[in-house]
């Protein structure tokens, strides 16, 4: 029998404060920083999803909104969007959180594709992804598609 996991099982969510040393020339959150983070959270769900080593194979839609700075709270939230049979597809969502209200303001945006691991460094097959709302169903479907695309980039050669 194949595993199944919900979404809400392997949601990673972490919080970073922005630190002198995290800043670019322009005083603003250095990219390559926050590109850890994410890599970081993205990793976490995939193995929350797959109780596995993974790897990141790709990265999608990475976009940043808005920038962070010295002093901010940078709240990153990932999961789990679409599983095929090695390897998964994580959103992973940035968020300024302001002190003051509690509200954040997103500023970046990316799709990670994570591969499973066996014990000897070859691909496994992922545990299926539950979903239960409709907004979930909607994240797959787009996954999909986004899926295509990247198939199609690589034949292509880019």
């Amino acid at each position: 029998m194949i595993e199944e996991r919900r979404v809400e099982d392997s949601q990673v969510e972490t919080v970073h404060i922005v630190r002198p040393n995290h800043l670019n020339a322009a005083g603003r959150l250095f990219g390559g920083m926050l590109m850890q983070w994410l890599d970081e959270v993205a990793g976490m769900v995939a193995k929350r999803h797959t109780r596995s080593n993974v790897i990141t194979a790709s990265v999608d839609n990475l976009r940043f909104i808005q920038g962070a700075y010295k002093g901010e709270m940078v709240v990153v939230i990932g999961k789990a969007t679409y599983v095929g049979t090695t390897s998964m597809e994580v959103r992973v969502d940035t968020y300024v959180e302001h002190m003051e209200d509690g509200m954040r303001r997103p500023i970046n945006r990316a799709y990670f594709t994570m591969v499973a691991l066996d014990e000897n460094d070859k691909p496994k097959q992922v545990p299926r992804l539950v979903l239960e709302t409709e907004a979930q169903r909607a994240e797959w479907k787009a996954a999909e598609k986004r899926r295509e695309m990247r198939m199609r980039r690589k034949e292509e050669g880019f």
